[in-house]
């Protein structure tokens, strides 16, 4: 496996990593031995980086991860990242130093630790990147040994290079994928240069970039596939990447013709990202072993050709570009 430095935190971590949102809930119901078990497949496969939140089945998916981290073996580390910020009502006042230690306090009851590796503010209302007043608050919870870096994850390019701008800042945490390509204009050249680790999420796009889907595809009430299409419960964008379905469809079918010979749909996907030398980790998502083993195996895979690069440039202009682009 692949190892690329978490940006601002020097720490190395696998090219993929996991994201531990269907460990917690929102993706059906996943029970707790196939997330131990997902977790054991996914570490074995190389994989040493982990991202939860305190908000993922209101702490059980920290709960699992922690289980997970302190069954292993001496001398096998994980780097783990959390996340705070989105149990309560969206207000900027909220993000104060009060609720920011109280939220710290119970992530790190849930994860068993004393100090936690990496904590992001998990997309916060825009002003919040404007404040100094969250930022410095977090450099004192650092000093105070409560968590070792800090980080954002962000709906937005605009957010993403605010939070870039923070002299402080560890990393980014991005949608970025094949639908999703505006995070190419100007936020990974800026991390680059900032040397601020860029961490990929929502790579499959909710699953659709696996080509397992199409139009009689059903997910269950509990799924935010069912729930959060037009963003009826949180932010549009974590949901198929924003792209609407039957578009996300048609996209998929043409990115299928590109796929190298020896991968499936979710690793060429992911070998997409991979290819990208800002991002430090990409962290698709596994509800079972064989899909966290299949994810791992995509940094294995040789870096796609340039005119692979450029024919998936011409599937997002023609199909989705004019639907997501300017929005986030």
């Amino acid at each position: 496996m692949q190892e690329r430095t978490l940006g601002r935190t020097g720490v190395p971590v696998s090219v993929v990593g996991l994201g531990a949102w269907q460990l917690g809930a929102d993706w059906g119901q996943v029970d707790e031995d196939d997330a131990l078990a997902t977790l054991a497949a996914a570490h074995e496969a190389g994989v040493t980086f982990i991202d939860t939140a305190d908000v993922y089945g209101d702490g059980r998916s920290e709960r699992i991860v922690g289980q997970f981290v302190r069954s292993l073996p001496a001398g096998r580390t994980v780097t783990v990242a959390t996340k705070m910020g989105r149990r309560v009502a969206q207000e900027p006042a909220n993000y104060n130093p009060d609720n920011f230690r109280a939220w710290n306090d119970r992530s790190r009851e849930n994860l068993g630790v004393d100090t936690l590796d990496l904590v992001q503010l998990h997309c916060p209302p825009t002003p919040v990147y404007h404040s100094d007043a969250v930022f410095d608050s977090l450099d004192e919870m650092v000093e105070e040994g409560r968590f070792r870096s800090y980080g954002v994850s962000v709906e937005t390019a605009a957010e993403a290079l605010a939070a870039i701008a923070r002299p402080n800042v560890a990393s980014v945490q991005i949608i970025f994928n094949m639908l999703r390509l505006k995070p190419l204009d100007e936020v990974l050249p800026a991390a680059e240069k900032a040397g601020v680790g860029i961490i990929a999420r929502v790579p499959l796009a909710s699953g659709l970039l696996s080509g397992r889907y199409d139009e009689h595809t059903t997910f269950g009430a509990d799924d935010h596939r069912t729930y959060n299409r037009h963003g009826e419960a949180f932010d549009q964008g974590e949901t198929f990447s924003g792209v609407d379905y039957d578009t996300g469809l048609a996209a998929v079918r043409r990115l299928a013709a590109l796929k190298p010979a020896d991968a499936t749909m979710s690793q060429f996907a992911l070998r997409w990202i991979i290819d990208h030398p800002a991002v430090s980790v990409v962290i698709p998502g596994a509800r079972n072993g064989a899909q966290a083993r299949g994810n791992a195996e995509a940094a294995a895979l040789a870096p796609l050709p340039e005119q692979t690069h450029a024919a998936v440039a011409e599937v997002y202009d023609e199909l989705v570009r004019k639907s997501v682009h300017e929005r986030w």
